[in-house]
């Protein structure tokens, strides 16, 4: 069905908008809606490569069909999109065609801004989770940005029209950012980047810029910048107001260049309160791992020693998955008999990543999260003939800078039986976002459906609560263990919430238990 409208006075252009023409970049297909609605499953590709292919295979509707396509886009928090592979799937569905005319503005920046404006409110239009658009008519409010944008002279306010647009929807993570802070989400394809080393985000509550981790021994490392420092000025200019990408964007640069950045301190101050400092950090190749492990060995209370395998994955990059896969093998070659997986302070990534690490650790076919659409339709992900590459005994430290995608692996393990969770209430984000790239290089970012873990536990704004918390009583009865790695001995010593996973993982080798 062919629909116009027009939006002012002539000179008018007009953009026609058929879905179906987009799948080079997406796979959204404006559908007509059917209620049916079934499963998808999800199959971790066999092969060794770096990228790992990805199945998305719906059974029922063309509904589910479109709802496989949406997911195949998605990418969780602050990491690059990978490419999945749709199979199975194909719709029948007849896709709508829209022509949007308007105002042509004469500023040649503004007019290609203007087209990115159609082509994103089409977008939410299509796919953002919430069907009333928190409850507002949106084709009037595309009606009213055009014609703000309309005598605007520059491409950067015409952009902040679009992005203001999107505010009106309530929704934090539905946003659209340049194409030169696009190449910057992007970095990490090939695990390298020139930088600092240094992990960030905003606090929405606060908007406060943070650190959520240092690479170790990158130049922030080493310049002493700790977990929770605030960060408020780079290059002598406020961060006031800018996103986690833009402020990345500024810390990056090429090697051999510095970077002044003005910190905000909350540990180990007197009793005036936070301290700031200044301090000057170089830019160098900073490899981006997500992963580091060593073997730590513990005296049980028979006065055995015992192997215990610990992994720390800091994001869910495209090289997690077989990372991991990597370590695991190669401490099950050393006789490992247990393990402790460190998601803490962990802020997501790629979705597929963490499905593809779940199945690392999970046998058969059950459910590794569900999804929820913009018609409240549940989708479960379900795995097909997985097999792990271990059954020994498994914890998962987790704390409230665990997230996303950290939360979805945290939720698969523990609800089929595969791990104890240990440590703090998780960060609470159960929300999924597609990213497109648009056809001025800039990139869209819709939320477009919530999960829930197997058990149907909600995670959005709420967290998952471990079985067992990080509290002094909990550290009774502990004992102390040590590391090969001397490197890494005096910080897991420290270490209270890893104490009270061994401690966890001794009493379960103790009855027996299988995991």
């Amino acid at each position: 069905m062919e629909s116009s409208r027009a939006l002012a006075s002539s000179p008018l252009h007009k953009i026609p908008i058929s879905w179906k023409e987009r799948n080079r970049r997406t796979s959204f297909s404006l559908a007509t809606p059917k209620q049916l609605r079934t499963s998808c499953f999800y199959k971790r590709s066999a092969d060794k490569e770096l990228t790992r292919g990805v199945g998305l295979g719906c059974n029922g509707s063309d509904e589910s069909s479109n709802f496989a396509r949406i997911l195949k886009n998605a990418a969780i928090g602050l990491a690059a999109a990978a490419a999945v592979s749709v199979s199975g799937c194909d719709s029948s569905a007849l896709a709508e065609s829209l022509t949007v005319a308007f105002p042509a503005s004469r500023d040649i920046e503004v007019n290609r801004v203007q087209k990115t404006l159609v082509e994103t409110w089409g977008l939410i239009r299509e796919t953002f989770i919430d069907p009333t658009f928190n409850h507002q008519d949106w084709d009037s409010k595309l009606e009213q940005t055009m014609v703000e944008m309309f005598p605007l002279k520059s491409a950067d306010a015409a952009y902040g029209k679009i992005s203001g647009m999107l505010a009106t929807l309530g929704d934090p993570f539905t946003r659209i950012i340049s194409p030169k802070e696009y190449q910057s989400f992007r970095i990490g394809n090939d695990g390298n980047l020139q930088g600092v080393g240094m992990f960030i985000n905003t606090e929405p509550a606060s908007g406060r810029l943070v650190v959520l981790s240092c690479i170790e021994g990158s130049p922030a490392d080493r310049a002493g910048i700790l977990e929770g420092d605030e960060i408020v000025e780079i290059n002598g200019e406020s961060v006031a107001g800018l996103s986690g990408e833009v402020a990345a964007q500024k810390l990056r640069g090429s090697v051999g260049t510095t970077v002044i950045v003005k910190l905000v301190s909350q540990l180990g101050n007197d009793k005036n309160g936070p301290s700031q400092r200044e301090v000057r950090i170089p830019r160098e190749v900073i490899r981006l791992s997500p992963l580091s492990s060593t073997i730590i060995f513990h005296q049980l209370n028979d006065g055995h020693m015992s192997k215990t395998g610990y992994v720390r994955l800091s994001a869910f990059s495209q090289t997690a998955a077989s990372e991991m896969e990597n370590a695991i093998k190669e401490m099950e070659n050393q006789g490992v008999q247990s393990y402790i997986l460190d998601l803490r302070n962990n802020p997501g990534g790629l979705m597929k990543a963490g499905l593809d690490v779940a199945q690392i650790w999970l046998d058969g076919d059950g459910t590794l999260v569900n999804t929820v659409d913009r018609n409240g339709d549940m989708l479960p992900i379900n795995m097909v003939q997985s097999h792990a590459l271990t059954h020994d005994p498994l914890v998962v430290l987790v704390n409230e800078g665990s997230a996303s995608a950290s939360e979805i692996l945290a939720g698969a393990l523990h609800d089929n039986g595969r791990a104890i969770l240990v440590g703090h209430k998780t960060f609470g984000k159960g929300k999924i976002q597609s990213v497109t790239e648009l056809d001025d290089g800039s990139a869209l970012f819709i939320t477009v459906a919530k999960y829930l873990s197997p058990a149907l536990h909600e995670i959005d704004k709420v967290g998952i609560t471990p079985d067992i918390q990080c509290t002094p009583d909990a550290l009774n009865s502990v004992a102390p263990f040590q590391s090969k790695d001397k490197t890494k001995t005096s910080s897991l010593e420290m270490d209270s919430c890893i104490m009270v996973a061994e401690h966890a993982l001794e009493v379960q080798q103790s009855n027996g238990a299988a995991s």
